[in-house]
């Protein structure tokens, strides 16, 4: 029994109490808060239901809780219930009946865990926006892997997910990004404001070389195609460098397109018509204060140029023009001041604060090696770049371990320790239990035997630690859900080692497989079945942090 499955046996006890006239309410919950009890001997599930409600019915809470205990001892699948303090209600799940589970997670497949609970919702998620002026960095690491195990946790609970790479293509940072690689080509000394690095000398090359003409052009045309050819390959690079990270983009949104469509024009209406705009020093401005921003914003400078808030705000109300009832910004540390005047935007555009526009802010990285911090990239001359973080820790154990802490904390990184294979690395170990899974599959394979959800009888699945792992299993679905919630994709990690834990104990007790020449019995089957469901769950749950799950190891 999932903790969904017993939410709704629990509605049904209260509408019989209230149609036997027990219970005076004429509004009862659709859904009830059913949680697993940290002391285990209080059951598998409790609920403070009785507690929310008595008063509201005019009852005591102990009172409902023991009529409620008593009507839902009567529902299928339940064991016991027993009524605790003022009127918790602590719950055993009957040991028959909770294996059913598995042969519902089986048929399932890479369903199971998925719901509707966010259905109907359009969310633009926005994240990394980098300047295509140089490599992705350890700065932007971290929001490729949380942005993408964010979208994949809200698209599981139902919500329609586009995520979104806003491309800074306009600006003073392009003319001097252009002039760098010109002067590189040229053999002349880089401006000292322009951009450094041996990527810089590469990226000149491969344009020379593509076009030697290019060398020939007046230099105000050569500044123009330098910047320009720089600035495709460039974004080329940067898609490829997160494509091989496996975070990919549904839209490369590009500033200059912005401008071009006139959505700034537009934007300015809408905060117009909303009564936040005016006109001082020659100048366009915001009214920002008037939701608690700490000053007026300029849109418009005296001069007609548009500053870089014009563009996003138009770039958020081009976002709800296009249908998302939700845009998600996900931010840098060093980006923190930008929230109170994105919020108060989205204000003046009459939108509300902290639900149309949402803000999360991601804490710092640090990499260490043989105890030393990371610092300096060999190729960017800065910061250590994405693609060397991969070459150094791999793919997976990079996501997974930037993806199981909250992004709202510092993380320092130790190479070693995250790329040891031992059960102290929560990747690996993670990891592990799914290939140790398939090997039993595939020992079971060879002598014959699939499982078999629909004949296996269930039922067998009545042993403490087949109770522990079923009961985590049940879990899933709803860790689904709250981390699209609350966007804490880290919260799916935590769960995969709890789970992966709950097998290992499982497996140490419970042979799966007959040994020798034991023959293959009913609970043999059983267990098969439930090795299945762990399988199904675990390569679900890394699914969700675009970590792979190897069949060996």
């Amino acid at each position: 029994m999932t903790p969904e499955q017993l939410s709704d046996a629990i509605v049904d006890a209260l509408k019989s109490l209230v149609a036997a006239g027990t219970l005076a309410l004429t509004e009862l919950p659709t859904t009830v808060v059913v949680e697993r009890p940290k002391v285990k001997e209080h059951g598998d599930y409790a609920t403070n239901v009785a507690l929310q409600l008595g008063k509201k019915a005019g009852m005591a809470p102990r009172d409902l809780a023991a009529a409620l205990a008593e009507q839902l001892a009567q529902a299928p699948g339940i064991g016991s219930v027993e009524v605790a303090g003022p009127g918790f209600l602590n719950v055993r799940v009957d040991t028959g009946a909770q294996g059913t589970l598995a042969g519902e997670i089986v048929r399932a497949g890479s369903a199971y865990g998925r719901s509707d609970v966010l259905a109907g919702r359009a969310v633009n998620l926005e994240f990394i926006s980098a300047n295509p002026t140089g490599p992705l960095h350890l700065g932007h690491t971290r929001w490729a892997v949380v942005g993408d195990a964010i979208a994949r946790v809200l698209t599981a609970a139902g919500a329609r997910v586009s995520t979104e790479f806003y491309i800074n293509d306009r600006g003073n940072q392009m003319d001097k990004f252009g002039a760098s690689l010109m002067a590189v080509a040229r053999g002349e000394a880089v401006p000292e404001d322009g951009y450094h690095g041996g990527y810089v000398v590469d990226l000149a090359a491969e344009i020379v070389a593509a076009d030697p003409g290019i060398l020939d052009l007046p230099e105000s045309e050569q500044a123009v195609a330098f910047r320009e050819k720089g600035y495709a390959l460039q974004l080329a690079k940067q898609q490829a460098d997160l494509a091989s990270f496996r975070t990919l983009f549904d839209v490369w949104f590009s500033e200059r397109s912005l401008i071009a469509s006139g959505a700034v024009d537009r934007a300015l209406e809408v905060i117009a018509a909303e009564g936040h705009l005016y006109e001082a020093d020659g100048a366009t401005w915001m009214r920002t204060t008037d939701f608690d921003d700490d000053k007026d914003r300029v849109l418009v400078r005296s001069n007609g140029e548009l500053t870089y808030f014009a563009s996003d705000t138009a770039y958020y109300l081009d976002k709800r023009a296009r249908g998302f009832e939700q845009c998600l910004y996900l931010l840098g540390a060093d980006h923190h001041g930008y929230v109170g005047r994105l919020q108060a935007m989205a204000a003046c555009a009459g939108d509300q604060a902290g639900y149309n526009l949402q803000v999360l802010i991601g804490q710092l990285v640090k990499i260490l090696s043989n105890g030393e911090e990371l610092k300096l990239s060999k190729r960017a001359g800065t910061l250590v770049t994405l693609s060397e973080l991969v070459d150094m820790i791999g793919v997976d154990a990079l996501r997974y371990t930037l993806s199981r802490h909250p992004v709202d904390s510092p993380l320092t990184i130790d190479v070693a320790e995250v790329t040891r294979q031992s059960a102290e690395n929560p990747v690996y170990y993670v990891q592990y239990a799914h290939a140790r899974l398939s090997s039993i599959l595939r020992n079971a394979a060879d002598l014959g035997l699939v499982p078999a959800p629909d004949s296996a009888d269930l039922s067998l699945l009545s042993t403490e630690r087949e109770g522990d792992l079923l009961r985590a299993l049940a879990e899933f679905p709803r860790v689904v859900a709250r981390a699209a919630e609350y966007h804490e994709p880290h919260r799916i990690a935590r769960y995969l080692e709890d789970t992966a834990s709950a097998f290992h104990k499982f497996y140490d007790v419970c042979r799966v497989l007959p040994q020798g020449d034991e023959e293959i019995g009913d609970v043999h089957r059983a267990r098969l079945v439930l090795v299945e469901a762990t399988l199904t769950v675990v390569a679900n749950g890394l699914e969700l942090l675009g970590v792979s799950a190897p069949e060996r190891m």
